[in-house]
C-alpha cells in the first residue's frame, strides 16, 4: 500500500466527514438568519475559494484537511453595519446559538445512521454466536465453556451476533470483576462466570481471545504451500509441503494454533517440528516482529497455508435479512453502543482503567483508512461511519474550544438569564487549548510510536 494511496484515502475518509460537520453549522445558521460570511473545509493556506453572488458567502478549500469552519458575523470578532446586527451571531438566542453549534455534532451522528442503514440493507449470511473453539487454561475453559455452545446474552444483555457480543465485551474494558454469559447448549440454558482483571486495560488485545472463546474457523491444515522470499522461514529452512506437527512441543492441530503461537512470538526463537516425506524434521526458526495500524508487536514467519475449499457447517451459519424500517433501527441502535463505548471509554482513560497508549492520532486515522479502502466499499463506508460518530461524540465534550464547550457557555446564559463573562471564556479558552494541543500531541506520539 502506497503512501499515495494512504493520503487519498485519508482525504476521502475525512473530507466528507468535515464538510458534513459544518455543513450542520453553516445550514442551520442560514436557517435561523444568522448571516454567513465564510464556509471552510480545511485549514491553513487556501487552495481554492469562490464567492456566491447572490448571498456574498465566501467558499473555500484550505491546505490542511484535518478540519474546517463556518465564519458568521459576529460583534466580538469585527465592526458589524448597524443594519446587519440583527444577522450577528452573537446577537442571536441562546436556544438559536445551541442549535447552530449543536447542528455539526448531531449531522455527523446523522450521517453514521445513514451509513450504517446501507450496511444492513442487503441480506448477509454470518457466523452465528456459537462458539467454534475454547483456548486452553483461560477464563472460558475454567468454566467449562464448551465448543458447540450458542451465546445468547452478554451481562443481561442480548446479543444475535458476533459484532453485538464483541460491543458488550467492550463496555467492561478496564474493569476487574466476573462477566456474566448466558449461552444454550444442546436446547438447555447454560450461565458462566468469566473472572476478569483489569480487562482489556490493553486495547489491542482482543476480548473474545482474553476470555478464551472464538467463533468457528475451518480447519485448515498446518501444512506449509508458500514460501516469502525475505521471511524467517525460508532462510532457516522450511519448505513447501512441510507439515507443522509441534511448536515448543507443543501440538499443532491445525493453521489456526500456528498463526496464534507464531503471532505471539515475535524475535523469539522456536523449535518447530514438521513432517517432511514422513520423516520428521526439527527447525530453529525465530519470526520476524512486524508492528501493525495501532502498534502492536506480532511475529511472522513468512509462510502461507492454501485452506482449498471452505465449507461452513450449517449450525455455525446464518442468514440476517432487515426490512428498511428494521435496518433504521438497527443503525440507530448500532450508533447508540458505539457512541457509549467511546464515551465510556473516555472515562476509564480519565482514570486509568485504559492506556492513553490507545489514543490515536491522524496518521493512524489514514492507515487504517488506506487498509479499509483495499478490503472494499463495505469496509470502507463503516469505517467512516465509525469515525463520524468519533467526531460527532467527541465535540460534543464539554472542552472550550470544541462545539460541547460552547454549548455549556449557552446554557449557563439561559440559566442565569446573561452571558458568561468574556474573561471566564478567555480563561476557559486557554485550558481549551492546553487540554486539546496535550491530546494531540499525545495521540501524535503514538502515532510514530507505532510506526
Amino acid at each position: 500500500m502506497s503512501a499515495l494511496f494512504i493520503i487519498v484515502a485519508a482525504i476521502l475518509l475525512l473530507g466528507p466527514l468535515i464538510a458534513i460537520h459544518e455543513f450542520g453549522h453553516y445550514f442551520v445558521a442560514r436557517k435561523l438568519g444568522v448571516k454567513v460570511l465564510v464556509y471552510s473545509i480545511g485549514f491553513g493556506p487556501t487552495v481554492l475559494k469562490w464567492t456566491s453572488k447572490k448571498s456574498g458567502i465566501q467558499y473555500q478549500l484550505s491546505a490542511l484537511p484535518l478540519g474546517g469552519y463556518v465564519k458568521m458575523l459576529d460583534e466580538r470578532e469585527g465592526n458589524v453595519a448597524e443594519e446587519d446586527l440583527p444577522f450577528a451571531f452573537n446577537r442571536q438566542h441562546p436556544w438559536k446559538r445551541i442549535a447552530i453549534v449543536a447542528a455539526g455534532p448531531l449531522i455527523n451522528l446523522v450521517f453514521a445512521i445513514v451509513m450504517f442503514w446501507i450496511l444492513f440493507l442487503p441480506s448477509q449470511e454470518q457466523l452465528n454466536t456459537r462458539v467454534g473453539k475454547v483456548l486452553p487454561q483461560t477464563p472460558a475453559a475454567e468454566v467449562n465453556m464448551q465448543p458447540g455452545d450458542r451465546i445468547t446474552a452478554v451481562d443481561g444483555t442480548q446479543v444475535s451476533t458476533w459484532e453485538k457480543l464483541n460491543f458488550a465485551l467492550v463496555d467492561r474494558a478496564g474493569e476487574t470483576g466476573t462477566i456474566h454469559i448466558q449461552a444454550n447448549r444442546d436446547g438447555q440454558p447454560q450461565n458462566f462466570q468469566l473472572p476478569i482483571q483489569d480487562f482489556l486495560k490493553d486495547q489491542s488485545q482482543s476480548p473474545l481471545e482474553v476470555l478464551g472463546f472464538t467463533p468457528y474457523r475451518p480447519n485448515i491444515p498446518a501444512v506449509v504451500s508458500k514460501l516469502s522470499e525475505d521471511g524467517a522461514a525460508i532462510r532457516q529452512g522450511m519448505k513447501e509441503g512441510d507439515q507443522i506437527l509441534a511448536i515448543d512441543g507443543v501440538v499443532m492441530k491445525d493453521w489456526y494454533d500456528v498463526v496464534q503461537v507464531v503471532q505471539a512470538s515475535p524475535e523469539k526463537l522456536l523449535k518447530i517440528d514438521v513432517l517432511r516425506q514422513d520423516q520428521r524434521v526439527q527447525l530453529e526458526i525465530m519470526p520476524q516482529a512486524k508492528r501493525d495500524n495501532m502498534g502492536n508487536t506480532t511475529g511472522m514467519l513468512g509462510v502461507q497455508s492454501d485452506p482449498g475449499k471452505i465449507t461452513i457447517p450449517e449450525e455455525y451459519k446464518q442468514t440476517i435479512q432487515y426490512s428498511p424500517t428494521e435496518a433504521l433501527m438497527m443503525a440507530v441502535d448500532k450508533t447508540g453502543q458505539i457512541s457509549s463505548m467511546i464515551l465510556n471509554s473516555i472515562v476509564k482513560m480519565v482514570r486509568g482503567l485504559i492506556g492513553l497508549d490507545n489514543l490515536s492520532g491522524p496518521i493512524t486515522i489514514a492507515k487504517v483508512a488506506g487498509q479499509s479502502a483495499e478490503m472494499g466499499w463495505q469496509t470502507f463506508i463503516s469505517f467512516m461511519a465509525l469515525m463520524s460518530v468519533s467526531l460527532g461524540i467527541l465535540n460534543l465534550l464539554p472542552i472550550p474550544m470544541l462545539d460541547g464547550g460552547h454549548l455549556v457557555y449557552y446554557f449557563i446564559e439561559l440559566i442565569r438569564g446573561k452571558p458568561v463573562s468574556e474573561q471566564i471564556q478567555l480563561v476557559g479558552l486557554k485550558i481549551g487549548m492546553v487540554l486539546l494541543g496535550s491530546m494531540m500531541l499525545l495521540a501524535l506520539f503514538n502515532d510514530f510510536m507505532r510506526l
